[in-house]
């Protein structure tokens, strides 16, 4: 014979399972969205002050070597991504 506590367990996990699906449906594809501006925007902060990396020379030096240390860790996926061949289906996805 079940007691309460498996009950109760069985039906936060009904409501846990609820919502999550509805969090996929409703807020899954805004998250994604997001996290794919704000990873834009960091791309795009990071050109501006270390293009000079690239070949880009838009801000002084003496800019560029202050932001250095708190920029160091995006560096190598920040290159990769700018340096990469683009395509059409890039936009798309």
């Amino acid at each position: 014979m079940p007691d309460e506590s498996q009950e109760e367990t069985g039906v936060k996990g009904v409501f846990g399972k609820l919502r999550e699906v509805t969090y996929g449906m409703a807020a899954h594809d805004m998250t994604r969205y997001a996290m794919r501006t704000r990873a834009s925007m960091e791309h795009l902060f990071i050109l501006t002050t270390m293009g000079d990396l690239l070949g880009v020379p838009i801000l002084p030096p003496y800019y560029s070597l202050r932001l250095l240390p708190y920029v160091v860790p995006q560096i190598s996926t920040w290159k990769r991504r700018m340096l990469r061949e683009k395509d059409l289906t890039d936009a798309m996805f």
